[in-house]
């Protein structure tokens, strides 16, 4: 037998609940939740059980309670849920008034996991009702007395701290920042970031070097509760370093730039598929199929089939059909000058059609061999006046550059973060960040 106040404090502060997938909650077309076994969430803070503990005061009775963890079933909802619990309807529907303060019950969806602490010894008999939303944040309702429930919303406080990273390049740019426990999320955007400049099939080579460094939080134990931007990058290539500055420019909006404050966002990305090698250029050769010369007024990137195919640019998409020998064939606008074209696809994405718009990295398509083709590739082309046009000694025109104001703040912030990486001990090691 318990006072019912401290075993509110005492049972839900020391259960141990699977925390929901950062995220998740607000995609609410995804049927499921992934949950993680490695992260853990205190359901209620100290300040929270003090409330409650005398809250409790007002009861005369000794309360005994079970705690139950269920999920949301697919199909299902809170109400449901927590009748499926043995929650009295009166009392599951108090609750759910009560969470509404802080929550939508109607963003549940399936797989989410739900607390509960009945004593089915008494009347009312539900006591409390958690629901943990990500590796940070609850909400939750306590019975303040028979007709009342206190609502409230939890956070976890976190810290931010800055983690650097950096290795030779042996095999691939990716293997090498794998191997230093840079998250792959993190790799992924950094290809992104630098394949304006870099052609990741000819220009990296081996015993290249690169150095990276990206905010992490954690919680007040320590433990890594989820991974941030990337802050800072260094490329060293043949010697030649290119070195990515993350800045938030006053309007709100970032962007990467290079040391001299111009953004290394071009109009158009040079290999639009990652890991590919590329397997013909432009320009005159023998036909591998037809066997005689001809121009190929395009480039090929030899890839497994399946693997996405990014949008060169942002544009308008004009057109997303057959096209004879090409197979299956999608060409962007990009403005009045450039369009791309993509051929031999396995396959359109999802959403990609005639005047659909798409965003520069945007996944539009993927690797196929449909067509007049020898095998899984992408046949890449770009139109400048609708007139074909080498895409690998295209001269991109640059993006924003700073100037003034912005290129003082700019250069302040570089400043700050390369002092911060300097006194990193690499391959890893974390500091605190103010």
């Amino acid at each position: 037998m318990f006072v019912w106040g401290v075993l509110v404090g005492a049972v839900f502060g020391a259960i141990a609940l699977p925390i929901i997938e950062p995220g998740i909650l607000s995609a609410r077309n995804q049927q499921s939740y992934n949950t993680s076994d490695d992260l853990r969430l205190d359901a209620l803070p100290v300040d929270t059980v003090q409330r409650l503990s005398e809250i409790s005061r007002h009861h005369s009775s000794q309360t005994e309670a079970t705690i139950q963890s269920t999920t949301v079933q697919r199909g299902s909802n809170l109400m449901e849920t927590l009748l499926r619990a043995g929650v009295p309807r009166a009392e599951a529907h108090q609750a759910i008034v009560a969470l509404e303060d802080v929550f939508e019950p109607r963003a549940l969806l399936a797989g989410q996991r739900v607390e509960i602490a009945l004593d089915k010894n008494a009347t009312p008999s539900l006591l409390s009702v958690v629901i943990p939303l990500d590796a940070v944040k609850s909400v939750a309702a306590h019975r303040l007395d028979h007709n009342a429930f206190l609502s409230e919303a939890v956070e976890k406080p976190l810290t931010v701290a800055l983690v650097g990273a950096s290795g030779l390049i042996r095999d691939s740019l990716f293997q090498a920042m794998a191997g230093e426990d840079v998250p792959d999320r993190l790799i992924m955007e950094l290809i992104r970031a630098y394949s304006w400049d870099v052609d990741f099939q000819r220009d990296i080579q081996r015993n290249d070097r690169f150095e990276v460094m990206f905010e992490t939080k954690v919680d007040e134990e320590g433990n890594l509760v989820k991974t941030g931007e990337i802050l800072m990058a260094s490329l060293t290539l043949s010697g030649t370093e290119l070195r990515l500055i993350r800045h938030e420019l006053a309007d709100g909006s970032v962007e990467y730039f290079n040391e001299k404050g111009e953004s290394v966002r071009k109009a158009l990305l040079r290999t639009p598929v990652d890991g590919a090698r590329l397997s013909s250029r432009y320009g005159k050769r023998k036909h591998p199929i037809l066997g005689y010369t001809r121009m190929h007024r395009g480039v090929d990137f030899a890839a497994p089939r399946g693997t996405p195919i990014m949008a060169a640019g942002d544009g308008v998409v004009e057109y997303a059909k057959t096209n004879g020998s090409y197979g299956r064939y999608l060409r962007i606008r990009h403005n009045s000058t450039y369009k791309s074209g993509y051929a031999h696809l396995k396959s359109f994405a999802r959403g990609v059609k005639v005047g659909s718009r798409v965003k520069q990295g945007q996944i539009v398509a993927y690797v196929g061999t449909t067509g007049r083709s020898t095998g899984p590739h992408l046949h890449y082309e770009i139109f400048r006046n609708n007139a074909q046009i080498n895409p690998l000694s295209l001269k991109l025109p640059t993006g924003r550059k700073l100037k003034g104001s912005e290129l003082e703040s700019f250069q302040a912030n570089r400043a700050a973060l390369e002092a911060t990486f300097s006194a990193l001990d690499k391959p890893l090691q974390t500091a605190a960040r103010n």
